[in-house]
């Protein structure tokens, strides 16, 4: 996977654009001013996060004696089951606050922007290839600026696109979605069948 395909992964499993409704509902209530330091510290939090696990998920693999081609797969489902949930959303919000209620690193940070699935997709990536972590850091800084700048105008994409809008484009990001996560699952299966075969040979 070249960089720009790590960056549209990324940027794919995040889905800004899914989740514009949560954040404007959550922030909603809240002075716009505050709205906007709240939104730029929450953005900047799940920064940290990220690169955290980017450039820690090897060491996490390595204690738990996991193999490339193992999270491949792994990873492939886990892209799969959010990409279908993209596809086919369900109805309601698990993620609400209380009316009033400032949000801290949840739910923003986490699990909106750092959700689950974007930190397995980066341990994929740091344990597929070690030695391009510049390509992976240039591919998540990508990503995650254009989820901020999309979730920092939030209102104005909201007009522009509107509700109907914004559903079309989050189903279309989830059948990109399903085809990267099936590549890399076959990926993940042919890596095993690989290293399998060559270890009886």
């Amino acid at each position: 996977m070249d960089t720009w395909s790590a960056a549209v992964m990324l940027f794919l499993i995040m889905d800004p654009l899914g989740n514009l409704p949560i954040f404007m509902s959550v922030l909603k209530s809240i002075e716009p001013k505050r709205r906007r330091i709240i939104l730029v510290r929450e953005l900047f939090l799940a920064l940290v996060i990220l690169f955290t696990f980017l450039f820690s998920g090897q060491a996490v693999l390595d204690f738990l004696n996991v193999k490339q081609e193992t999270v491949s797969i792994a990873g492939g489902i886990v892209l799969f089951l959010i990409a279908v949930r993209m596809i086919f959303p369900q109805s309601g919000n698990p993620l609400g606050l209380a009316v009033g209620e400032e949000p801290f690193l949840v739910p923003l940070a986490i699990p909106l922007i750092a959700g689950p699935s974007t930190l397995a997709a980066l341990i994929l990536l740091s344990n597929q290839n070690p030695d391009r972590m510049t390509d992976w850091s240039l591919a998540l800084g990508v990503s995650w600026f254009i989820s901020a700048v999309i979730l920092f105008f939030s209102g104005a994409f909201h007009k522009l696109l509107g509700e109907r809008g914004l559903t079309a484009m989050e189903r279309l990001m989830g059948m990109i979605l399903v085809m990267i996560s099936i590549q890399m699952f076959l990926d993940g299966i042919a890596q095993y069948f690989t290293h399998t075969s060559g270890m009886f040979e």
